[in-house]
Formats: structure tokens, sequence, C-alpha cells
């Protein structure tokens, strides 16, 4: 009986082995969702008023400064002040000037001494060499010395006109009709050729400058009509259109400079006063998602859009109506309230389970 007992053992072991292989493989986990960042998608601006602060100023401006240098002795005009064509509006000390219009004056009456000198000598050599009582030498040295002579009274024309110029130059005067802005000068000071003294908006147009955010530009009308108004007497408005966008973005505000010029600006819209623009943005303004949703199917582009139901995402072509570095402007294939999802795109596939970052498990 005890020489039964081990083997009673190792069968009953081995038959439960032999059920543990006969039962069934355990099932495979499922892989966990994948972590994605999403965005709603929102309603694209449109048909809404946007309004800016911003200020009046001449569409055209310039600078006024003597073209020679100086000690500038007088300024009649000052800032604020309305100017005329052609008025005076400062003066240099003219004495160095004068002195050079004399010294010109003095170096061409000597040159057109000599020249009629060697015009006598010419006329001489002529009338010898003709009579045989003179070389040929003597008469090409006489040609030779009435062109130097010509020459040199060439120059001092030229000089004296220079001069002549200079005197003229010490009075600065306004090219045009204008009211002056700025002042770079005083009185008694030592002024260079080309340094500002006065700076003046020329009359006949006006601008209201506004700083944009980069969204309304592109929400806008192609020619919007921009409604202008005083900031401390809303009765007083203009109308104006855009006339000038800067290229390139303030590298702080990261606004673009917008100059919109004005039709008829009443009187009251005077140069740097305060206004405020207003115009109607596009009424079918695009949807606008974040550029890294942006993906590509089939060689059109598309975005994974999320099922919060079931939490999976799909596939979807949508059509583009412009895009940049940063974002994209949806034409079609998107609707308000869908879910996008912007990071993660490049390891999805249709149907997949994905959990939302920031979201619980």
């Amino acid at each position: 009986m005890r020489t039964t007992r081990p083997w009673r053992a190792a069968l009953a072991l081995a038959a439960s082995l032999a059920l543990a292989g006969c039962g069934e493989e355990p099932e495979a986990q499922a892989p966990a969702p994948r972590p994605v960042r999403v965005v709603t998608v929102e309603k694209g601006v449109g048909g809404q008023v946007a309004s800016f602060t911003g200020d009046v100023q001449a569409q055209d401006e310039a600078a006024l400064a003597f073209r020679v240098s100086g000690r500038m002795i007088e300024r009649s005009a000052n800032v604020g002040d309305q100017v005329k064509a052609g008025q005076v509006v400062a003066r240099l000390d003219p004495q160095n000037a004068l002195n050079a219009l004399r010294s010109a004056q003095a170096a061409l009456a000597a040159a057109e001494s000599q020249l009629v000198t060697a015009a006598n000598t010419f006329e001489r050599q002529e009338r010898l060499l003709g009579n045989g009582f003179t070389t040929q030498a003597s008469h090409d040295a006489a040609r030779t010395a009435l062109q130097a002579a010509q020459s040199g009274v060439d120059d001092a024309e030229a000089q004296l006109k220079t001069a002549q110029d200079n005197v003229s130059h010490t009075d600065l005067v306004a090219d045009a009709a204008g009211t002056v802005t700025a002042r770079g000068a005083e009185p008694g000071e030592v002024v260079q050729a080309g340094q500002m003294i006065l700076q003046l908006a020329r009359q006949g147009g006006r601008d209201a400058v506004f700083d944009v955010p980069a969204n309304v530009l592109r929400a806008a009308p192609a020619d919007p009509v921009i409604t202008v108004t005083l900031s401390d007497d809303p009765s007083v408005t203009a109308i104006g259109r855009v006339r000038e966008v800067a290229p390139q973005a303030d590298p702080v505000t990261r606004t673009f400079r917008v100059r919109v010029g004005l039709d008829n600006p009443p009187a009251a819209m005077r140069l740097g006063s305060t206004v405020i623009g207003r115009v109607e943005l596009g009424s079918d303004a695009a949807i606008e998602i974040p550029a890294s949703a942006l993906t590509a199917v089939n060689e059109r582009p598309a975005v994974w859009v999320y099922d919060p139901a079931s939490q999976t995402v799909a596939l979807r072509n949508i059509e583009l109506r412009r895009f940049s570095q940063a974002s994209v402007a949806v034409e079609t294939g998107l609707s308000p309230g869908e879910i996008v999802v912007t990071a993660g795109v490049q390891a999805l596939h249709p149907g997949q389970k994905v959990r939302l970052l920031g979201a619980g498990s």
C-alpha cells in the first residue's frame, strides 16, 4: 500500500497539468488610449464691427533742411505755424557764402583778362605765320594758351554759379504750403547740410493711423470702408479707405500700422487729433485652427476629428482658404463645436481611441 501512494500523486499532478494545458489562453490586453491635445472649433470672426484708436497725421511730410552748413541766425516758423509755398522759414549767417561769392567773381575777372591776352597773342601769331615771320611751333603754343585761357574762364564761371547758389541756400524756403509739426534746431546753433530744421506736413491730404492686429486684417474685406470719428466729439466724422498697410508687424505689440486716407476730413480733425476708426468685418470669415492640426490624405489637406461619444478619432478632408506658419483658415469641412486634434496627429489611425491631455483617464 505504501508503494502505490507516490504513483497516485504523480498521476494526479499529470492530470492537473493536462487540464491546465487544455484550458483557453487569456485575452491580450487592449492598448492604452493615445494621449492627444485638441481644440474646439469656434465660429470665425465675421459680421462684427471692430474699432481702434489712432491719430490724424499728414499724408505727406517733409523734413526741411539747409543744403549748406553754417550758423543759423533766424527761424521764423515754429511748431503749429502755417507756412506758404516760397516762404523763408530760416536763415544762415551768409558772411562766409558772400566771401566765397566775391572770391569767385574776382577769379572770373582774372580768367577773363587772361583770355583776352591769350586771344590777342594768338591773333598776332596768326598774322605773323601768314607773312612767314614766325614759326609753326610758336603759333601752336599760342593756340594752346588760348584754349587753356578759355577753359579757365569756363571753370571760373562754374565756380561763380556755385557760389551764387550757396548764397541763396542760406535761406531755407518752404517748397509747399503746410503746417510745421516739429523743429530740429534753434537759432545760434551750427547746423550741418541736410540736418532737419523743420518738419512740414504738406497740405493736400490727411491720414488716420491705427495699429491693427493680424486677425482683424485677415477678417476684414478686401476694400473696407472705414468710419472715423473724433474721440472727444463723435458728431465729427469722416469716411476713409485703407491707403497703406505696414509690411511688417511691430516687434513689441505684434500689430500692423494701417494708414487710412480720409475723404474731405472736417476742419476739426486737426493733425494729432485722437480718432476712433470702425470697420465691419466680413460676414463670411473662415474658421481658424492651429497649423499643427493639419495633415494630408489623398494629397488633400485633412484633420483628425475627435468623437466624444466613442472617444475615437476620424480623418476628414477640409478645404483651406489661407494658411500661415501659426494657423490655417478652413473654408469647408468643419463646423463650430467640433473637436480637432492639434498635437499627436502623426501617430493616429482611423477609429483609434484617444485620451485628451488634461482630462481624467
